[in-house]
């Protein structure tokens, strides 16, 4: 696997790049795996030198390489300068020590670094924080570059979406834009939250000018899949995940994705079969308030949460009658109505372990994909509230939890930090991970 591209600015010179430079290196470097592993192997042969200017050199690289905790030690070993007080700071950031990275931003003030840009970074690291306040405090210090500086209205329009305010955010990310065309962060935001608010297509037409003007933006390019995805247009979702594994051959989500389209590609469409499924579902979605029951069992399968005749082929006799005051009574009521329309109790887990007949009368079954993003959403064993909340959104598979942002669960109604560690642990479990922002 060659480098894709071979970074002209060299890290380890007489003297340390410019600021901008490394920034330019660091997205050269990233754009792919090759570049990363080329990349790593020149920092590690220069792990061994203890110059002070190596310290710093080093401590960059491992940073770019998103080695984070090694970038902290060996930067605190590097003589004092602007370059080291900055990449210390966002080291320290990564690993979530605001503190520590604030007082280092100012450190960098002190050794010639840029004012504004110091600012920014100030203030984007008190909002990752969570101290609204203070990042607006810090925005307002340099309000006199509003309509000048693009990085400016980015950071505004990224703190008022953390806040809700997205129509400020929008204006802020498309400000940012008319003052810089390629600013890509601004792009990508932009069309993400396009796509939240269900303007496909100016979120397509974002997703796309990222893609364009940043080396191989993996997120947006992901992003671009799910789009084309429900809308059926899998030839050019398998082309943005081909420009994926291109550069990233073993990005264990774009694979994932590629299995999928090519999955979905060969599906073909049976009229005959569709109309059965549709007058199986219209039977499923039953509400069992429509049938004729007693007061007890009434009140029981409302307790149990049981409000459809599907939800009863999720569950046995035995289930029935281990709950409190559900008895055989009870019983027989249910396994009339479910008779009445050729279906019994339990028999969507039965489908489920041994697979379904595909006669008229019966329960069509629909063959589940291979791979983890196939998987039921009740395969992670998650807890009730967490599972509530998926179900409010209308959540079945773990491929479609995968499409989730982590503000897209915190929007839902009772579902909290603690739900939402315990789902991204259980899809880590898994090498899978929701939709990434940044």
């Amino acid at each position: 696997m060659e480098p894709t591209t071979q970074p002209e600015t060299n890290l380890f010179g007489d003297e340390l790049p410019s600021i901008d430079d490394i920034k330019s290196l660091s997205l050269s470097v990233r754009s792919s795996e090759a570049n990363m592993l080329a990349f790593g192997e020149k920092v590690d042969e220069q792990m061994s030198t203890n110059s002070a200017k190596t310290h710093a050199a080093v401590g960059i690289g491992l940073y770019i390489l998103g080695r984070y905790d090694e970038a902290i030690e060996r930067l605190n070993k590097a003589a004092d300068c602007k370059e080291k007080s900055i990449y210390l700071g966002l080291s320290l950031r990564r690993r979530k020590r605001f503190a520590e990275a604030v007082d280092q931003f100012d450190a960098s003030l002190k050794q010639g670094a840029d004012v504004v840009s110091t600012s920014i970074e100030k203030a984007a690291t008190y909002r990752i924080a969570g101290e609204y306040e203070k990042a607006g405090k810090e925005l307002k210090s340099c309000s006199n570059f509003q309509g000048v500086r693009a990085d400016y209205h980015f950071q505004l329009g990224r703190l008022h979406e953390v806040q809700g305010d997205y129509n400020e955010a929008v204006a802020n990310y498309q400000a940012a834009l008319e003052l810089s065309g390629d600013h890509h962060e601004a792009l990508f935001h932009l069309a993400y939250r396009c796509d939240l608010s269900g303007d496909e297509d100016a979120a397509i037409d974002y997703y796309q000018q990222v893609s364009s003007v940043s080396p191989v933006y993996v997120s947006a390019l992901l992003n671009l899949v799910v789009l084309y995805e429900d809308r059926e247009q899998f030839e050019k979702a398998s082309q943005c995940v081909d420009l994926v594994l291109e550069s990233h051959p073993n990005h264990r989500r774009a694979i994932l994705f590629k299995k999928d389209i090519e999955s979905s590609k060969t599906m073909f469409y049976d009229e005959e079969k569709e109309k059965k499924k549709s007058r199986k579902n219209q039977i499923l979605e039953t509400p069992l308030s429509d049938f004729e029951l007693s007061v007890r069992s009434r009140n029981c399968l409302k307790k149990m949460r049981l409000e459809t005749l599907g939800d009863l082929l999720n569950i046995t006799e035995a289930e029935l009658l281990s709950y409190k005051n559900f008895g055989e009574t009870s019983l027989r009521e249910i396994k009339v109505i479910l008779e009445s329309k050729n279906l019994r109790l339990g028999m969507a887990l039965d489908e489920k372990a041994f697979g379904a007949s595909d006669g008229a009368e019966g329960i069509d079954s629909s063959e589940e994909d291979e791979g983890f993003l196939s998987k039921p959403v009740e395969d992670l064993q998650l807890s009730v509230r967490a599972k509530k909340c998926i179900e409010k959104l209308d959540i079945h598979s773990v491929g479609e939890l995968t499409r989730k942002t982590e503000a897209e669960l915190l929007g839902c109604k009772n579902f909290g930090v603690t739900s939402l560690n315990e789902i991204k642990k259980a899809l880590s479990n898994l090498g899978l991970s929701l939709r990434n922002l940044d």
